[in-house]
Order: C-alpha cells, then sequence, then structure tokens
C-alpha cells in the first residue's frame, strides 16, 4: 500500500524553525518529484515547496523563499523541510504529495494524484 507519513509539526514562536519529514513508503519514491503544501483553516491549500526526483530542481513559493529549504534522502525515502525565522502566516496543516511530473506538481503546484499524506500541523504562535 502506497503512503506518504509526515512528522514534525508543533508549536513554535515566531522567529523559531521547524523541520518537517515525509517519508514514502510501497512505491518507488525516487521515480516521484515530492511536494509540500500547506492549508490554514478557512483557505485554499497552496503549494509550499517541491523537489524533483533527484532533488537537482526545486521550487518555492515566493512567501517561503529564503527561509524554507526543501531536501531529499531518497535512500531513506525521505523529503525534509527545514522551515526557519517561522512566523504566524505559517501556520497550517502541512502536507507531501508525490507526483511523476516536476512541471505539473512543483510549476504549476497542481494537486492530481493520490499520493499524499494526512499532514502535521505547524503553529506559530506566542
Amino acid at each position: 500500500q502506497s503512503q506518504l507519513v509526515e512528522s514534525g509539526g508543533g508549536l513554535v514562536q515566531p522567529g523559531g524553525s521547524l523541520r518537517l519529514s515525509c517519508v514514502g513508503s510501497g512505491f518507488a519514491f525516487d521515480d516521484y518529484a515530492i511536494g509540500w503544501f500547506r492549508q490554514a483553516p478557512g483557505k485554499e491549500s497552496e503549494g509550499v515547496s517541491c523537489i524533483s526526483r533527484s532533488g537537482m530542481s526545486i521550487n518555492y513559493v515566493a512567501s517561503v523563499k529564503g527561509r524554507f529549504t526543501i531536501t531529499r534522502d531518497n535512500a531513506k525515502n525521505t523529503v525534509y523541510l527545514q522551515m526557519t525565522n517561522l512566523n504566524p502566516e505559517d501556520t497550517a496543516t502541512y502536507y507531501c504529495r508525490a507526483d511523476e511530473s516536476y512541471q505539473l506538481m512543483c510549476v504549476e503546484w497542481m494537486e492530481r494524484t493520490d499520493y499524499r499524506g494526512q499532514g502535521t500541523q505547524v503553529t506559530v504562535s506566542s
């Protein structure tokens, strides 16, 4: 059974940092681009960051550039999202997705596949 599982969320003060992890299983993880998306209460989901299957191509939404860093370790079937200088606007449920198409998911931010995790909550508050 194909699965993506996120972890690493929590409550952090403004200016703080968190590292999220997305672990894949049951499918050929290194054949897929992996993306991080987030959804805040009452808002639509948005693409945050995305990495190609090899890790050579990366994209970030403008609001997180310079603060978030995405990496992947295909040997561990894991993608990480290092988040620094967090602010209250980053509060959301963060979830990861997998898609064979980097262009569609990581450039056009399409959420079209069934490969997604349940999410991990990130709350930024003093």
